[in-house]
This record gives structure tokens, C-alpha cells and sequence, in this order.
């Protein structure tokens, strides 16, 4: 039996606190970074020590699975954006996360052996009726990554089949595209009511048309430079892995210089994020778009004062679509789009782009003789 704590009294059982940082000592002796935060450390150990006795549940091996990928976030095989999307998905519910419904749903005393294709397609079907077919598209494929794992790991003797995948008769419920095109004047009227990160987040995805939640929430000073005097953001695309260079307009350089000072300047921090809290770390994707939609709620307050109608919400991938369709409606050649937006096919930018702009159609004018 270890020795009884005499500091530290309120860290889980094996955790301790050296070099800044929190450590789980696993049986075997080896040392496993926890990171920095005190909360989610203990979060971590937790699932290590199975204090809940939920070993062998699949809430348990759920929670392993968060571990696993936290691993493969550092070592960059991994996305940021993907882990927050898993742990949505897994989690319990807290004041900024709104779903984890895998924990429920496959509560204990369920096992991975007692997970059936019937038991998935229940899920994804009773999450659609209850106004969630999105949501439940997303859980599921995490659901599907973590059978994945174990049956790649062999963490589960005895696990065969995969009960997530369409080979075991799942179906995802269908998705509606998204086809909200941003006015110019709701963009202007959301821009005037929203704070400096909102500013900045809005301009950097309307100009640049990246993925707003896989790429430009993780962009940093790493990614500005300067090429023949002009300003550019250089970036490798999350979702294609291809590299790009981006010139950055003079609007969008006064927007960074604000939030980072500027290019040359001695305190522009280490791969400070261009989009940050007060305190220098970065945002989620969540936190900044639940910021945006109270935005959009108080200049709806400001149009409802000027008897006009209320704008519909959108997010930050919208206003990519609305950076697309305006290039497009300027004459810029298709081509030029599609290089920005990192799409592999023509006709998938010319999609993208069109299901936003129903243009009025004209009626048959052919006099009939």
C-alpha cells in the first residue's frame, strides 16, 4: 500500500504535481502526463483508477478512448477540433457542452459485447425524433471510433464485429445541406455588436474561406509572414493536407495587428493564437460560436427597434459559404475559389456555392403561335 498523502489532499489517487504540470503513476511505474489543468487531471485519473468500479463498461472503455486520442492529439495525428467533437459526444454535460449522449445511452452495466447493430440504429433513430439527426450522425461515428480502436487493440477479447458501421445494417439519418447565404447587411449590422475575437474570427473565415472549426481557431503567429512586402498567412489544410498561401488584405492586417501587435513586434508570444481569450490562450469553436449567436441576438434587439424583421441565426461556417458566393457573384473565376475553399472538384465549389444563391428563375416568355 503507498504511503498516505501528506499535500496535495484533494488530487486522485496515483496523480502528482511536478514541474508545472500533473503526472499519473500507472502500476508498472511509468509516468503519464496529465497537462496542467488540476480539474481535468483528476477527470483523467479517474478513468485510470475505475473508482466507480466501471471497468469493462463501455462508459469505461468511452473514457479510455478520450484518453487515447488526447495522446494522439499531441502527437499531432490527431485534430484538436475532432477530440472537442469526441468529447461532446462522451462527456456529461456541463455549462458549455450540451450533449454527451453516449454516456447515457450506453450506460452501465452495458459492455461492448452487448452493443448490437439494433442497439446503435435505436440510438441514431430515437436521437433524430427528438430534433437531434446531426448530433446523433456525429455520436454515432464516435461510437464507431471507439469500436475501431479496441478491435484494432484487442482491448476486448472476444470483440469481432463493429455494430456501427453500414456492413452492420446502421443507416445515418439524413442531413440537410446548409444553404443560409449571410446579407451583406446582416454581416455589417453582427460586425458592429461583436467583440474584437468575433471581429477577427469573421473576417479571417469571409476572407481566407477556411474551415473556420478545424483550421483558423488554431491558426497562430507561426502562420504570419512576409513575402515580397506584402502580408501572408501560410497554412497546411487540416482536411486535405494541402499547404496554401494566403495575402492578407489591408482590413484583415489592422484586425490582426490589433489582437497581436505587430509582425516584428518583441511581444508577440510564441505561437500566440490570432484568435485568443484576454489571457492569451486560445478559444474553442463552441465558445466562439455561442458568443457569435449572442451577438446576432442583440442585433436582432437593435433591428427589432427599428421595426425590422429578425435575421435568422448562422455560425462562422456561413460566412465562408457567403465569402464563396460573393467572390463568384464578383466574376471571380471558379478555379481561384475552389483553391481557396481546398476543394478536390469544380463541380463541388459550384455546388457549395449555389445552393446559397437561388437566383429568381424567369418564366416562359415563347409566344405561342
Amino acid at each position: 500500500m503507498g504511503r498516505r498523502r501528506k499535500t496535495n489532499l484533494d488530487l486522485e489517487s496515483r496523480v502528482y504535481f511536478n514541474h508545472g504540470a500533473y503526472f499519473y503513476v500507472h502500476p508498472d511505474g511509468k509516468w503519464e502526463r496529465l497537462g496542467t489543468n488540476r480539474e481535468d487531471a483528476n477527470a483523467k485519473a479517474k478513468a485510470f483508477n475505475d473508482s466507480s468500479n466501471l471497468y469493462g463498461t463501455m462508459v469505461y472503455w468511452l473514457d479510455q478512448f478520450l484518453v487515447h486520442c488526447e495522446t494522439k492529439v499531441k502527437a499531432r495525428t490527431l485534430s484538436q477540433r475532432t477530440l472537442e467533437d469526441y468529447e461532446d459526444a462522451i462527456l456529461a454535460p456541463t455549462a458549455t457542452r450540451a450533449r454527451g449522449a453516449l454516456r447515457v445511452a450506453f450506460a452501465p452495466p452495458i459492455t461492448p459485447h452487448d452493443v448490437e447493430a439494433a442497439m446503435v440504429q435505436n440510438f441514431v433513430t430515437t436521437m433524430a425524433e427528438l430534433g437531434r439527426p446531426t448530433p446523433a450522425n456525429r455520436e454515432r461515428a464516435c461510437l464507431s471510433a471507439c469500436f475501431s480502436w479496441l478491435l484494432r487493440t484487442g482491448k476486448v477479447p472476444g470483440l469481432k464485429v463493429n455494430p456501427c458501421l453500414r456492413e452492420s445494417g446502421v443507416q445515418r439519418n439524413k442531413e440537410t445541406k446548409r444553404a443560409r447565404y449571410v446579407t451583406h447587411d446582416e454581416y455589417r449590422e453582427v460586425f458592429a455588436v461583436a467583440s474584437s475575437a468575433e471581429r477577427l474570427m469573421m473576417e479571417l473565415t469571409y476572407r481566407t474561406l477556411q474551415r473556420p472549426q478545424s483550421d483558423i481557431i488554431y491558426w497562430t503567429s507561426a502562420n504570419l509572414a512576409v513575402e515580397g512586402g506584402q502580408r501572408i498567412l501560410v497554412h497546411q489544410q487540416n482536411k486535405t493536407g494541402s499547404p496554401i498561401k494566403i495575402a492578407l488584405p489591408k482590413n484583415l492586417v489592422e484586425l490582426i495587428d490589433k489582437a497581436m501587435g505587430p509582425l516584428n513586434a518583441s511581444v508577440v508570444k510564441l505561437r500566440q493564437p490570432l484568435v485568443h481569450r484576454l489571457d492569451g490562450d486560445h478559444y474553442t469553436y463552441h465558445g466562439l460560436s455561442s458568443m457569435l449567436r449572442e451577438s446576432i441576438a442583440v442585433a436582432n434587439v437593435r433591428r427589432k427597434a427599428r421595426k425590422l424583421a429578425p435575421m435568422a441565426s448562422f455560425g462562422f461556417r456561413d460566412l465562408k459559404g457567403k465569402g464563396a458566393t460573393d467572390m463568384w457573384l464578383a466574376g471571380v473565376p471558379i478555379e481561384r475559389i475552389q483553391l481557396l475553399c481546398g476543394h478536390k472538384s469544380k463541380n463541388t465549389t459550384e455546388i457549395y456555392i449555389k445552393q446559397r444563391w437561388l437566383e429568381t428563375a424567369q418564366p416562359n416568355m415563347v409566344e405561342m403561335g
